[in-house]
């Protein structure tokens, strides 16, 4: 039979976070750590960047992260030529990257 925990059991796997340092991305790369990957977060901010670290390092997950644009297609190539020289490969990738405006439920309701 086979239990739960090895279902999820990602230790030796470089998982990818885009948008990783905040919000739902952030409790994303935390899960994923908590499973045992090792994290690479991408964010544009450093500053966001740095406070992910600091809170997934204090977690006792394994972490790094990169500053990237996504929207720009070489800034993406040259960060996963980094990803790839410091971590060999990326075994998982969550492309969870985004922006919102921060408009309340009733005006978007309203479009």
């Amino acid at each position: 039979m086979t239990h739960t925990n090895t279902l999820f059991d990602l230790s030796e796997k470089i998982a990818v976070v885009t948008g990783g340092s905040r919000g739902l991305g952030l409790e994303i790369a935390t899960a994923l750590g908590e499973a045992g990957a090792t994290v690479v977060v991408i964010a544009r901010r450093q500053s966001w960047l740095s406070e992910a670290e600091r809170q997934l390092s204090e977690a006792g997950i394994d972490a790094m992260g990169f500053v990237c644009d996504v929207s720009d297609p070489e800034h993406v190539n040259s960060t996963v030529a980094r990803i790839a020289e410091k971590c060999g490969r990326i075994d998982i990738l969550v492309n969870n990257a985004g922006i919102s405006w921060g408009a309340s439920i009733d005006t978007h309701a309203s479009r």
